[in-house]
């Protein structure tokens, strides 16, 4: 165990080997405490308080945790009482969604290269063995306290709720959504409503009145929609499950799939659903003139609050509390310090849908998306009135229209928007709508856009164009030259070929469980037919003659000049066949680099040629030629 105190002015390392005493010891020490680690919430944490407690007093007791966990997949928490009774302020570093450590190195450009002592040797380790292990759990660890700093606002958050709320320092690791059921302190209970959702009277829907039908209908629509496909003859056998409506887990999943598609508000189709409302231009658009993003502000929260919908387990009137504290500190510009706040309103929502959850009432979630929908149904309904309106998004908390750039057209836009505030908001809370004038849009689709607003801001959505960081930072040199590419009109040539820091070229590859080991073309090649799934020729592959084996899981990828590279391949065995599949995003020709690329230049090898092409792919999809 590799253990690095940062609290320090120099950092304190303690490697711990084979010596369950002076573990005790510093646990003892130091137990009270926060100790963070990767993905320590559902493993690590378990391990070291069955030893710090003695229930795993020796290695094969040690082992059975292990397997309990890892091989059993049960919960760990039900192991033994033991473990829940240990005190343990533990802080987990991942995010969530979850992404492996090793694909956070990569991205911040650090060593990937692992560890080649295997997990699962069946002897005691050499002492050179020890030694590379102790060395890779240090680096592990050292990754971890950069991610941590990367991601230190996240732990202020976190901290900063228990500060707030008094609540004890252990907490300080729950998830979002535990946290502020520990706030509420909510008290678990099934009440056993949870389709008996209702409609908010404030929404006055004429012209598309048949979207709140088809929510009003639905549970006895599922049913019958289920019962004839179960009648129906031409339903496939992996099909069967949807007619399964007496079966409660195969009705609830057909239910909540279900959704209201391509239905066409203001022009444009949208999608209701158990979510949020979507829509947009069914093709790619670039806008430019008078936009308005008209904004809910903290949409759900207000709603909650407005219309009585936050979890009926709640025993205290925290929520408006919280909500009425982050609205203050949000007025005052101090966005750091509302960050907490902003964290626990947004996270009851997921909270209130999780039945393992103690906040859980899905009555009341399923009527807060529901209304949700609707009222912003019912805002676009009003304003289509406004001559020369066009809507170019719908998302779950606001829109983007446009709009003649005329006083009386916006005097009109604003009029429909205060009418639609007064009529939602209540005497418990108001809900609030921005409008922000936005002066050029680049959309994708509705999850995929870029605008620019008056004073040259820039706000952004999608894995093409989305600001990058240290630990998100994959093929970045392809979302900078797209990104220039719209807002200063920077050819994609030039930002490519002027870029020479080749961390900004990087394609993290990251082997998944389902495949077994990976294979670099590499040699003289050849051309072969190609063949698709139903045995018909499909056109010409490259064959190369020879390929280099790794197991490792992480590779660092760029795009290779090298007439012998070829293409990074996972691979595993089926039915007695070796299946290969070139992992995604990747060049056809490549190489690897995983050392550390901090600071290094572009060599001569790097195909350049490569990344301005994706990137024009890339514009494509926006209707773009760049």
């Amino acid at each position: 165990m590799v253990l690095i105190d940062i609290t320090r002015e120099h950092e304190v390392e303690t490697v711990i080997i084979n010596n369950k005493d002076q573990l005790q010891e510093f646990f003892r020490i130091h137990q009270f405490d926060i100790w963070a680690g990767y993905n320590s919430r559902h493993y690590d944490q378990y391990i070291l308080k069955g030893i710090v407690s003695d229930l795993c007093d020796t290695p094969e007791k040690v082992k059975r945790l292990n397997d309990w966990i890892i091989v059993e997949k049960r919960e760990p928490w039900q192991y033994s009482p033991v473990l829940r009774e240990v005190q343990f302020n533990n802080y987990d570093v991942m995010p969530n969604p979850p992404v492996g450590l090793k694909t956070l190195e990569g991205f911040m450009g650090s060593d990937i290269r692992e560890t080649s002592v295997p997990f699962n040797i069946d002897r005691k380790l050499t002492e050179e063995e020890i030694q590379q292990t102790v060395f890779y759990c240090r680096h592990d660890v050292e990754e971890t306290i950069n991610v941590f700093l990367e991601r230190k606002a996240e732990f202020e958050a976190q901290f900063g709720i228990v500060q707030a709320f008094d609540l004890d320092l252990k907490h300080v690791g729950d998830t979002e959504a535990r946290i502020t059921a520990k706030v509420l302190d909510c008290k678990k209970k099934d009440y056993g409503d949870e389709f008996d959702y209702f409609f908010l009277p404030c929404i006055q829907l004429k012209k598309y009145a048949y979207v709140m039908d088809w929510f009003r209908t639905a549970v006895t629509d599922c049913t019958e929609e289920m019962k004839r496909i179960a009648a129906d003859p031409a339903t496939k056998a992996k099909d069967k499950w949807k007619g399964r409506w007496k079966d409660d887990y195969c009705w609830r999943k057909y239910f909540y799939d279900r959704s209201l598609e391509n239905q066409i508000v203001a022009g444009i189709p949208h999608t209701f659903g158990w979510g949020g409302i979507h829509g947009a231009i069914d093709h790619p658009v670039h806008v430019d003139g008078y936009l308005l993003h008209v904004d809910v502000e903290s949409y759900y929260p207000s709603m909650l609050i407005a219309h009585k919908l936050v979890t009926r387990a709640a025993a205290n009137d925290n929520y408006k509390r919280v909500y009425d504290t982050r609205m203050a500190l949000k007025a005052a510009g101090k966005k750091a310090e509302q960050a907490p706040y902003k964290k626990l309103l947004n996270a009851l929502s997921g909270a209130m849908k999780d039945k393992t959850n103690p906040a859980y009432d899905a009555r009341n979630n399923n009527t807060m998306c529901i209304n949700g929908q609707l009222m912003l149904l019912d805002l676009i309904e009003h304003l289509e009135v406004v001559p020369g309106f066009q809507l170019i998004q719908s998302n779950t908390d606001g829109l983007i229209i446009s709009i003649p750039d005329t006083d009386d057209a916006f005097y009109a836009v604003d009029d429909i928007c205060y009418e639609w505030e007064e009529r939602c908001s209540t005497d418990l809370c108001s809900i609030k709508l921005g409008l922000d004038v936005v002066k050029e849009i680049y959309q994708k689709d509705v999850n995929n856009y870029l605008w620019v607003d008056l004073d040259g801001g820039i706000e952004r959505k999608g894995s093409y164009v989305k600001e990058l960081s240290s630990i998100d930072n994959d093929l970045p040199i392809l979302n900078k030259a797209l990104v220039d590419f719209m807002v200063h009109k920077t050819p994609v040539e030039k930002t490519v070929n002027d870029c020479q820091d080749l961390i900004m070229f990087q394609k993290i590859a990251k082997l998944s469980d389902l495949f077994e080991w990976v294979e670099h073309e590499y040699g003289n090649s050849h051309e072969e037919p190609k063949f698709n799934k139903a045995g018909k020729r499909s056109g010409k592959m490259l064959v190369y003659d020879d390929t280099r084996k790794y197991v490792n899981k992480s590779y660092r990828v760029f795009a290779s000049k090298d007439l012998k590279a070829g293409r990074l391949l996972t691979c595993r065995v089926r039915e007695g066949r070796t299946e290969r599949k070139k992992f995604g995003n990747t060049p056809d020709k490549c190489f690897i680099f995983n050392e550390s690329v901090v600071g290094v230049k572009c060599p001569p090898e790097l195909d350049k040629e490569w990344y301005i092409s994706e990137a024009r792919k890339r514009l494509k999809h926006f209707g773009l030629e760049g």
